[in-house]
């Protein structure tokens, strides 16, 4: 028999969380079985794991085949009725030991149970399996799951649950594993980032953690934060932008939309103004910070001032790394009963985007030919700087490192770097 095939869709908490059910088929025996861990984010990432699951099934005939993840998770009985696929885990089960075990029972293809997906809104606790390292170079840590809000355009809550957080202390401990075992660069990531710790006794906010985990970690060369909600950050987070420099200078921000009435209409809890002068404030106490920050083009109702208002959100707010979501409808969701915008429409507005995010990554690339920058290497000739951006080297480097390399040029995406 052969190990495990897993193939991962979606968020970079859904690769994590394929590492540690790696782990956890390892440990059961599970032997033979090909898992997909699906994303619900949109239509079309349903309909790519679909296709995958397709694909996977052609490609490893006679394996069992489970299909767990976000969609999984929202929509078990899609792919229940899918003849290719033998198991459906929910998001909480497929963090579970006894679910492998169970699976790599020798009665597994004989059981009853083919859909295994509890309200996944009971779940309090996070994730019990923490994996000591994501990454070859660089870890991530899972810190936070599930979600509280409920934007009127999103599915993940009711994919991944309530907002729960991992408390400090586990924390920090997997931190000091990471460091030991020579990770230079931790990534503190979550469904809500933003949210951590308000489940916890005395509600500390992300900030404490950040300030907490450098204070306690002073070998960790680089510490990173994923994407966040502007409107919920801290004053302990806005201390660490400013006074922290092994607090990487690159923020991804969920924004969302640039135009106030669609923002209310997505049930967002900030407003226009609020985005830029938050940029405005971490860019003052950080002044080489840039963003990344998702955008969702065509948005039921959106009126073309209206996506002009988003487009204008770019400049705005000194955007840099753009991730356009072209609107797609959920079942169940308000956001799915509301006016729609014709497909050709929505797929102009996000080519539009696209476009625009493409003119202020390059922008960006070519303001840096000529600085100084410290990199990480992720490959022998691939590596990322303190500010996310992607470098390419000539020649092969150490990897795993960070050196110090002055920037020659960039190509459409990339700089480029003499060692």
């Amino acid at each position: 028999m052969t190990a495990p095939v897993f193939a991962t869709l979606g968020c970079r908490l859904n690769a994590y969380e394929s590492e540690a059910m790696q782990d956890l088929a390892k440990a059961a025996g599970l032997q033979g079985a090909v898992i997909v861990n699906t994303c619900a984010v949109t239509a079309e990432a349903v309909r790519k794991a679909k296709q995958e699951i397709r694909r996977l099934a052609r490609e490893n005939p006679g394996a069992p085949l489970i299909v767990t993840g976000c969609a999984a998770q929202t929509e078990p009985q899609t792919f229940a009725a899918m003849p290719e696929v033998t198991r459906v885990i929910g998001n909480h089960e497929k963090m579970q030991p006894v679910t492998w075990q169970a699976l790599a029972g020798p009665d597994f293809i004989g059981q009853t149970e083919r859909v295994q997906v509890d309200d996944i809104m009971s779940v309090r606790e996070t994730a019990g399996h923490l994996i000591d390292g994501f990454g070859r170079h660089r870890a991530y840590v899972q810190v936070q799951n599930g979600c509280d809000h409920r934007c009127t355009f999103c599915i993940i809550p009711f994919g991944r649950g309530n907002s729960r957080s991992v408390p400090a202390g586990v924390v920090i401990d997997q931190i000091k594993r990471l460091v030991d075992r020579g990770f230079n660069e931790v990534v503190l990531t979550g469904v809500d980032l933003t949210s951590w710790g308000a489940d916890l006794p005395g509600g500390p906010r992300l900030g404490d953690l950040v300030m907490r985990i450098l204070r306690l970690v002073p070998d960790m060369p680089r510490l990173r934060i994923s994407s966040i909600d502007s409107i919920e950050v801290d004053d302990s987070l806005m201390l660490a932008i400013a006074t922290e420099p092994r607090l990487m200078p690159h923020l991804h921000l969920s924004l969302q939309a640039g135009d106030d009435m669609i923002l209310k209409r997505m049930k967002r809890r900030h407003l226009r103004d609020d985005a830029i002068r938050f940029c405005e404030d971490a860019r003052r106490l950080r002044p080489d910070m840039v963003f990344g920050a998702d955008i969702v083009a065509g948005f039921p109702t959106e009126t073309e001032q209206m996506f002009e208002n988003s487009l204008k959100l770019v400049d705005d707010c000194g955007l840099t790394f753009l991730h356009v979501f072209p609107f797609s409808p959920r079942n169940g969701t308000p956001a799915a009963r509301m006016p729609q915008l014709t497909g050709t429409e929505i797929k102009s507005r996000a080519a539009r985007l696209r476009a625009k995010g493409t003119v202020a990554l390059t922008r960006h690339l070519a303001a840096q030919k000529g600085r100084t920058h410290r990199i990480l290497l992720e490959g022998p000739r691939i590596g990322r700087t303190e500010q996310f951006t992607e470098v390419d080297f000539p020649t092969d480097q150490p990897e795993g490192q960070i050196l110090t390399a002055r920037i020659s040029g960039h190509s459409a995406t990339r700089l480029t770097a003499r060692a």
